[in-house]
């Protein structure tokens, strides 16, 4: 494998598919030593991405949950990076910005430093990012406990910040996107919290990979109506797209 974290995202997911797998198995598959492998499943295992077993690991996760933010921010930064550019350059100097937790909207949160804007962030990652902002950027920071490790700001504390403010743009990650289904999250406090952005913006884009393009989570946000704009990358579903655009959603791949 090319990389360390490529190497640790492929055990994840061969773990969480089989559900048990031994280190034998994993080094035949990887090409590394089962010494390596070994210390891999120690690093996941102390990352609660899985649970170690004698000679392999089992999965903790249930199939179809997300993976932890820690393997996340690795997958796939060439083209969050560009969904990113993409969403940055749709904002406007002056505008007042609500910007959600995930991995694609901690990207936006990098280009947006700087930028002579009022932004508040969603998460203790893009919190940290947007704090070192030079001026003119202004920062709101929010009420909210961090549901860790994705560190993303949720409950009562976080819906009263919503409540008592209005934005230009809300920026939002999901977990699922479809037509039929709109936008969905995994985390039921999550959702709550991406519905109260909603109906704290004037305007709603959704950044997201192609790979939740076509896909249901089980906490339901809103229908897909609900955004402006969706911007993604090619790899996206053409025809799911194509029905998002019917529906009205300007869709920009990046």
């Amino acid at each position: 494998m090319s990389s360390t974290a490529e190497r640790h995202r492929l055990i994840a997911q061969q773990v969480q598919d089989a559900g048990t797998i031994t280190v034998t198995d994993l080094a035949r598959l990887t090409g590394a030593s089962e010494m390596t492998i070994r210390r891999d499943l120690d690093h996941l295992a102390g990352q609660g991405v899985l649970e170690r077993m004698r000679g392999g690991a089992r999965a903790l996760l249930l199939r179809g949950e997300e993976l932890p933010f820690a393997l996340r921010v690795h997958e796939a930064v060439d083209v969050k990076r560009r969904i990113a550019a993409a969403v940055a350059s749709a904002v406007t100097d002056g505008e007042t910005v609500l910007l959600d937790s995930g991995t694609t909207c901690l990207e936006v949160a990098r280009l947006l430093r700087g930028r002579k804007i009022t932004v508040m962030p969603l998460s203790l990652q893009a919190l940290a990012v947007l704090s070192e902002s030079p001026e003119p950027t202004e920062l709101l920071v929010p009420g909210g406990k961090p549901r860790m490790p994705e560190g993303a700001l949720v409950g009562p504390l976080t819906l009263a910040s919503l409540e008592a403010l209005r934005f230009d743009t809300a920026v939002l990650g999901c977990c699922g996107l479809t037509a039929d289904d709109g936008l969905t999250a995994y985390d039921l406090d999550e959702a709550m919290v991406k519905k109260a952005a909603v109906a704290s913006a004037r305007r709603v884009i959704a950044a997201t990979d192609g790979s939740k393009i076509g896909r249901t989570a089980r906490a339901y946000v809103g229908p897909p109506t609900i955004m402006q704009a969706v911007v993604t990358d090619p790899t996206a579903d053409p025809a799911q797209l194509t029905a998002l655009r019917e529906a009205g959603i300007e869709v920009v791949t990046a």
